[in-house]
């Protein structure tokens, strides 16, 4: 290669990298076909150096590996590599372990270089965020929070382009946020499992979504309905044990929710308070009767609650009075009357069923123009598969990603028109054609490394 030809190809490296000005042959370039500086645990320092310092140098994707060991002492999730603080290196970069302190690194640094090409920030989940039974303990709810509000308008959301997305240029100035690592959440982000699922809407628009596990746990879900139909779930969480529960919602965002416990044919209520951040406060549970499949209803200012007997077909009332954060029950009777169809409410019914490669239980809802969406975490962040993992987790993933060694996995993502992802990529050895979009490597500044990348510019 001439040194003419040789210039021009690292010119056109720094393009995609550096995160100058894009030149005109390079303006179109789709995101997915351009290749970028990426390091491997670029928390760890040593020879990569800093958060900041890789960034000045043209890294264009960060990986901070994250636990949630110590989130409820400290309301953030930790980095480290086998643990908290494991591999950390603090030299040019925050003194906490703090997954927020690192993101406000960077964000600041992309504030100052507005120009900059697509910045990925990858966090490798290394615990099990899936038993998180709230937002206050650190589930994918507060992940995504943490993510907003470090970046801002900056974050570009994977629920804004479930397609391809668009060129390079098209994407400056931006922040992509990536999940990786615990197979688990990372489906549990996209879906959610469930059992007899039931549902409240208000006429604020305001849903409550209950189910149980199938195992013996209560969870829910709240929402916002908006013009389209469409909801927009805002927090998840466990509240109980036991088994088919149901719910009715007021208004005023007071709710009462029945359930038959785990194990016996026991019912319970619980009386909660539906927040506007969507959170609920649930008030301790109380038996009121024997029975299996309840259901409840306000019918005005007071409650009717139906189930059935525990010992035959038979149908059971009762009428509720609630004051405070208790029900006062009276009037229990026979009824000819049928359950409340718990599944429905207003415009949005809910059921479980497969979507794609998903299980049979993925929770999903219905309404009016809105067939069969899935109840699940806003989709902040992409969801990227890997090597192995299952079809559920491959189905639409725009990231592909393997160890540097499985080169026919790379190619093939590559060729298929993924952005893929090649960790551990410390040999020059391991080159494809063509190169991972993000040959992550411990060694950023080697002469290989660099030339590697020029030559992918070509």
């Amino acid at each position: 290669m001439s040194s003419v030809k040789r210039a021009g190809v690292l010119a056109a490296a720094v393009v995609l990298t550096a995160g100058l000005a894009a030149s005109p042959a390079t303006a179109d370039t789709p995101f997915a076909s351009a290749v970028f500086k990426a390091t491997h645990n670029s928390y760890s320092g040593g020879a990569k150096n800093s958060i900041t310092y890789q960034l000045d140098h043209g890294v264009r994707f960060l990986e901070f590996d994250i636990h949630d060991n110590l989130y409820g002492s400290t309301g953030d999730y930790a980095l480290g590599h086998t643990g908290p603080g494991n591999d950390v290196d603090h030299a040019g970069n925050p003194a906490s372990n703090n997954l927020r302190d690192w993101l406000a690194v960077v964000s600041a640094w992309s504030d100052a270089h507005r120009t900059h090409a697509p910045l990925v920030v990858m966090l490798d989940l290394k615990d099990d965020l899936t038993d998180n039974p709230s937002y206050a303990a650190g589930n994918l709810t507060a992940l995504n929070q943490e993510l907003k509000s470090a970046f801002g308008a900056k974050l570009l959301l994977a629920k804004d382009y479930p397609g391809d997305l668009p060129s390079v240029d098209a994407l400056r100035g931006r922040v992509i946020s990536l999940l990786s690592g615990d197979g688990k959440t990372r489906a549990e982000y996209r879906r959610d499992l469930g059992y007899h699922p039931a549902v409240a809407v208000n006429g604020r628009g305001q849903v409550v979504e209950v189910h149980d596990s199938g195992g013996g746990s209560l969870w829910y879900w709240t929402g916002t309905l908006g013009a389209d139909n469409r909801v927009t779930w805002l927090r998840h969480g466990k509240y109980d044990s036991g088994q088919t529960p149901a719910v009715a919602l007021r208004d005023d965002g007071t709710l009462v929710e029945v359930h038959q416990s785990e194990t016996a044919s026991t019912l319970w209520y619980h009386v909660g308070k539906l927040g506007a951040d969507g959170e609920i406060t649930w008030s301790p549970s109380h038996q009121y009767d024997n029975g299996v499949l309840p259901t409840i209803a306000f019918t005005g200012s007071a409650l009717r609650e139906i189930h059935k007997s525990q010992s035959s077909s038979q149908n059971w009332e009762w009428r509720g009075t609630l004051s405070g954060q208790t029900v006062t029950w009276t009037g229990n009777a026979k009824t000819s009357d049928a359950r409340y169809p718990k599944s429905v409410s207003g415009p949005v019914s809910v059921w479980t069923g497969a979507d794609g490669a998903t299980p049979a239980q993925t929770l999903r809802y219905s309404a009016t123009g809105v067939t069969g969406d899935r109840i699940r975490y806003q989709q902040t962040a992409f969801d990227e598969y890997q090597e192995g993992d299952s079809a559920e987790l491959k189905q639409g993933a725009l990231f592909y990603a393997a160890p540097a060694s499985s080169s026919s996995f790379i190619v093939a993502a590559r060729q298929a028109g993924r952005a893929v992802r090649g960790w551990d990529f410390d040999d020059p050895s391991r080159a494809t054609s063509p190169l991972a979009n993000y040959p992550a490597t411990n060694h950023p500044w080697d002469g290989w490394y660099q030339s590697l990348l020029a030559q992918a510019a070509e």
